[in-house]
């Protein structure tokens, strides 16, 4: 059993499948799956996808081989599941054979073409004939007529077989299911599949247990299963969440697929319930079998007790393992999950009679910085968030306000509830004061708030208590009196670059504007009379000196939150009537500075006026910054918060402050949303935005799929602006003929010249001043070389196209004579067209035959031995389309009437499968 005590958490796939197991045998109910597939990663979004099952059977696999490692369970998922191939080559007319032996956790058989298991066993075992121009290349023997094939050494004790039913239709263009008939039997005999050499001293007969059916089509479908968990016992169908006894007709023969029976002529077929087409093919058929040996069956199919289930599988509670069992203790935490599951559906089944309630204090107003009095999508748990609340419908408007109260820890009496409305503007400000303590709070909610909108309360404090009763502004009077209008303080520290709320006043409608100033003096502990002069000062109880007492004296400045993008400057004259102030209004005032103090908090990259302020929390972003190069130290990823509106050298130098660099070395890449890779590097350019950046302008129909949040940074040994005048350019050196390459990437002018690469190649390749007199480039696209480039070439016309590669200009071609001469080459597998490899120049001989040829050619290429052997060579003509000419041993390159532009082929298989290699 694998050891998961101390690993109880949802990634540990073992754990989940444990859990998984023991919920099923002990439960009367339906088991959710979702624990275990959430071990795998798989969202909730992924559960509901068709996922191909044999995909989940590999990660299962490799997940519980992971786990088991290190533990006494290492090695028994092998010991059940895997089995042992052979794949060969042998030699037919010499004593030769090439063979490896591979482990198998499946066996994916062919059903197209096949009628049944049989068949496809003897189509996976069949034997290939190599032969012709197919000939084997045997060590110490040459070309061979041979052999090719697979064959099964061992059989596991559980043999899981995939029936291929999906494979690509080159007619349609697409893979497609195949829904032929395909007959397995109950019992299966696989003997007459084992090599001649392999242990048959047991019989290895199978009993089907297991069928897993597909039914739809590729797009669309279901799967479900048939299992049969006793060897002398029966099937039972297992769909989702119904199981059922089932008959071996319904396991075995109507998942055979193929044509439903008994059709009669002229029907039209059956429709398929996900595709809702007709088919006279049924669209269920076995996509999985599960096979297990008869003569291990015992050892597989072992019974389980209520002691073999582990006592940590309820959850992670332990419980006292002097006295209980451990199936008592996994028994106890299972009720204890269960009564949890419980609840959360009584909560489900009752939430009718409940009304969620959000409650606005006025230390999270105080605490905000941002619109309005709170941020209604802040986690809960922070402290500027609203109160959430889950009350009784029925319960009254005095009960509630006893419960804030309680969490307030004041008395009740000094707490008042207000609706908050959703204005026009899109703000959400308090309207009036519930009134009616005794009126319940489903009849308040219906009055005040919209049937789908959140009930949305301020709870107002006071300290004014007189006689044991709390004092409120009448906000209702007698008809005729004029109430007093509700109004909202903010303070924006421009020093502390702060704006947060400061508490709330009460002014009647006629009052002046400039009426605000005394009071915001009052309840900062001001002197009303005090010169302004002294606002550079501070008091000694810490607060700011007061202004004088007008709405934009040089001492404060007042301002009005009308919404998010209009903040308006306050008329000292105006009454609070006419600059239409009403209840849950907010204003907003700041000290007057200086010259010399808003220049100082200017050139910090601060905020002067409110108004800017109030506009970078509107386009406030919290950007993630990491190296683009990842390193171990974690406080290289940073977040900073930044304006959208920051031009790029704004938001390089805050990243350059946060760093300690200089700005101009540094330089910036997107990221790609789906993997998290670097995208494209940033341009410089000052008057693009930081909005831009992130979220660039595309077409209707183009997916950008570049994060609006996150940025790479690189740390420069030169200034961006000098790097832009630069260009990437990859050389590939050669320093072991054609056999070896090596990149390196040169930062070049772009207006530069070949010359300019030269002095990096022979730093990088350690060459001297002597041998890099020597360096040559050249230039080759679909593994030919185009042209030679010399010194003086322009790298502007060399585009990233072209493959570039260097080397020393070979001795021989240094020293060749006059009546010498020169011919490019390139590797091709079989037709021209299939280029591969390092492309290169040869010196051509006259007089010399072609066999003392391909001695140079070793050398030159640095192939050699057999390897060499097996290359024919050819010339070849510039076109792709042109048939070889093949060389041999007594031929003269030199002789034959060859163009300039022909090449010499060398053709060879290519290792790595690329057209073209690079």
């Amino acid at each position: 059993m694998i050891p998961t005590e101390n690993e109880t958490e949802k990634k540990n796939s073992a754990w989940a499948l444990q859990r998984l197991f023991y919920l099923l045998q002990t439960s009367e109910d339906a088991v959710s799956t979702q624990e275990l597939t959430a071990s795998f990663g798989w969202e909730t979004k992924d559960i509901f996808l068709q996922q191909d099952v044999q995909e989940l059977s590999r990660i299962l696999m490799e997940r519980m081989e992971a786990r088991m490692k290190g533990t006494g369970a290492e090695n028994a998922l092998a010991r059940m599941f895997v089995g042992k191939m052979k794949t060969y080559i042998s030699c037919i007319n010499v004593d030769y054979e090439s063979s490896r032996i591979e482990d198998y956790w499946d066996v994916q058989l062919n059903v197209r073409g096949n009628r049944s298991l049989d068949e496809s066993f003897k189509d996976y075992i069949q034997v290939e004939t190599m032969d012709g121009e197919n000939k084997y290349f045997a060590e110490g023997h040459g070309l061979q007529d041979a052999r090719k094939g697979v064959i099964f050494e061992t059989f596991p004790q559980v043999l899981h077989l995939q029936l291929k039913r999906f494979e690509y239709d080159i007619e349609r263009d697409a893979m497609m299911k195949v829904n032929d008939r395909y007959e397995f039997p109950e019992v299966f005999d696989a003997a007459p599949y084992l090599s001649d050499g392999a242990d048959k001293s047991e019989p290895y007969l199978y009993q089907l247990h297991g069928v897993l059916v597909h039914s739809g089509d590729l797009t669309a479908g279901h799967y479900y299963a048939f299992l049969k968990p006793t060897s002398d016992g029966h099937f039972y169908k297992f769909d989702d969440d119904k199981v059922t006894r089932a008959t071996l007709k319904e396991a075995l023969e109507e998942n055979f697929g193929g044509d439903y029976a008994n059709m009669a002529n002229g029907h039209a077929g059956v429709r398929n319930p996900y595709t809702r087409t007709l088919s006279t093919k049924r669209s269920m058929s076995a996509y999985m079998l599960v096979y297990i040996r008869k003569s291990r069956e015992k050892d597989i199919l072992l019974p389980v007790g209520e002691d073999d289930s582990p006592s940590h599988l309820g959850k992670r509670s332990h419980g006292n393992s002097l006295t209980e069992s451990a199936h008592t203790i996994a028994a106890r935490q299972l009720n204890e999950e269960r009564a949890a599951l419980e609840r959360r559906r009584k909560d489900r089944e009752e939430a009718h009679l409940y009304l969620p309630v959000s409650v606005v204090t006025e230390a999270a107003f105080k605490a905000h910085q941002g619109f309005d009095l709170t941020d209604w999508a802040t986690n809960p748990s922070t402290s500027p968030a609203p109160q959430n609340f889950r009350i009784l419908r029925a319960s009254t408007v005095g009960d509630f306000t006893k419960t804030v109260a309680e969490t307030l820890q004041l008395p009740a009496e000094q707490v008042r509830l207000w609706v908050m409305v959703n204005r026009q503007n899109k703000t959400i400000r308090p309207d009036q004061p519930l009134p009616d303590l005794n009126m319940t709070m489903n009849e308040a909610c219906s009055r005040h708030s919209s049937r789908d909108k959140p009930f949305r309360l301020w709870a107002e404090t006071t300290t004014n208590v007189d006689g044991g009763k709390a004092q409120w502004p009448n906000v209702n009077p007698s008809p005729g009196l004029s109430p007093p209008i509700l109004i909202f303080l903010k303070y924006f520290d421009a020093d502390d670059q702060t704006l947060k709320g400061f508490g709330h006043i009460y002014l009647k409608k006629a009052s002046k504007v400039a009426e605000i100033i005394p009071v915001i003096q009052q309840l900062l502990g001001w002197s009303p009379g005090q010169d302004s002069m002294s606002l550079s000062s501070t008091s000694s109880t810490g607060l700011l000196s007061p202004p004088h007492s007008t709405a934009s004296s040089p001492g404060l400045h007042l301002y009005e939150e009308i919404k998010h993008s209009m903040i308006e400057p306050m008329k000292a004259k105006y009454t609070l009537q006419q600059a239409e102030i009403q209840d849950g209004d907010i204003v907003c005032f700041q000290r007057a500075l200086s010259e010399k103090e808003s220049s100082a908090i200017a050139s910090t990259g601060g905020y002067t006026d409110v108004r800017e302020f109030y506009d970078y929390l509107m386009n406030r972003i919290i950007v993630s910054f990491s190296p683009k190069t990842a390193t171990d130290n974690p406080d290289d990823d940073f977040n900073l918060a930044l304006s959208r509106k920051m031009s790029y050298d704004q938001f390089s130098a805050k990243v350059g402050e946060r760093l300690k660099m200089d700005p101009t070395h540094l330089r910036f890449t997107t990221v790609i949303a789906s993997t998290g890779k670097p995208k494209a590097p940033v341009r410089r350019n000052p008057t693009t935005s930081l909005s831009q950046i992130l979220t660039p302008a595309v077409g209707a129909y183009v997916n950008s799929n570049q994060r609006t949040d996150a940025l790479y940074y690189e740390i420069l040994e030169m200034s961006l602006s000098e790097l832009e005048t630069k260009r990437n350019i990859r050389v590939w050196w050669l320093p072991e003929g054609v056999v070896k390459e090596e990149p390196i990437d040169i930062l070049a002018p772009k207006n530069g010249v070949v010359q300019d690469l030269y002095a990096s190649i022979k730093k990088r390749a350690n060459l001297s001043d002597e041998a890099a007199d020597g360096l040559r480039v050249y230039e080759c696209t679909g593994c030919r070389i185009s042209r030679e480039l010399q010194s003086n070439t322009a790298l502007a016309g060399i585009t990233d196209y072209y493959t570039l590669y260097a080397e020393l200009i070979p001795e021989e071609e240094r020293n060749a004579s006059e009546e010498d001469w020169t011919i490019f080459a390139f590797h091709f597998d079989k037709e021209p067209n299939k280029t591969h490899g390092i492309p290169f120049k040869f010196v051509i001989k006259p007089g010399e035959v072609f066999k003392d040829t391909k001695e140079r050619l070793s050398k030159r290429t640095g192939i050699k031995g057999k390897q060499f052997d097996k290359l024919k060579f050819a010339i070849m003509q510039r076109s792709t389309y042109s048939r070889p000419t093949y060389l041999n041993d007594e031929d003269e390159i030199c002789a034959m009437s060859l163009r300039a532009d022909d090449s010499l082929g060398l053709d060879h298989v290519n290792r790595t499968r690329l057209y073209p290699a690079k």
